[in-house]
């Protein structure tokens, strides 16, 4: 039996609808995709809230891990964009992160209508290998990539550039596939629209 939406929520005066949480089967919507992926405490939730201009959209935790299923949002009518369970917060149960890690995957791998897979990377951190697993597990299934540099607001100005430069040197990112962001400031988010929406035209 495929899995139905039942649960739909007006946002942002009905330009957005949440479309549910789904912490087993995702159903597919009918539209382009857009997914959101980045470890447990990097801000994912925040940065999507800016882009979709509602602080009601993801929900914002001070606890890290707390998204533990792909949450869909409907936008405009002419996009959905996913939202996926954090990765990599030691504190969840290995249990737990082996259930996520799987319904990510399997999210990814069976994904017809996924446009673009937009990774949240924090540029005051070392390279992980998580990040670069993903990343290579993208490329492999020829998904195209946006990196967001997230929390830029946070590293000194005359230090991001070097900062964003170091992370596309780091993962192979071509100067289009990664973009410095920030959710306090919206720095980056028209760059980032420009993308999604080049991607699911």
């Amino acid at each position: 039996m495929k899995p139905r939406i039942t649960t739909r929520k007006s946002l942002a005066g009905g330009r957005i609808v949440f479309l549910g949480s789904f912490p087993d089967v995702v159903p597919r919507v009918g539209l382009p995709e857009v997914a959101f992926a980045g470890r447990s405490n990097v801000g994912k939730s925040s940065a999507i809230n800016r882009l979709l201009k509602t602080g009601k959209a993801a929900r914002v935790s001070s606890t890290p891990g707390r998204t533990q299923a792909v949450n869909l949002f409907e936008v405009e009518k002419r996009l959905v964009l996913a939202d996926l369970p954090g990765y990599g917060f030691a504190k969840v149960p290995e249990a737990v992160q082996r259930r996520w890690k799987a319904l990510v995957e399997g999210y990814l791998a069976d994904r017809p209508d996924l446009r673009l897979a937009v990774l949240l990377l924090d540029p005051r951190r070392e390279p992980q290998d998580m990040d670069a697993t993903l990343l290579w597990g993208l490329r492999q299934a020829r998904i195209p990539v946006l990196v967001l540099a997230t929390k830029i607001d946070k590293v000194k100005k005359s230090k991001a550039k070097a900062a964003v430069r170091r992370l596309r040197e780091a993962y192979r990112l071509a100067p289009e596939e990664c973009l410095a962001f920030s959710a306090l400031s919206g720095q980056g988010a028209d760059e980032a629209w420009a993308v999604i929406n080049g991607a699911v035209r």
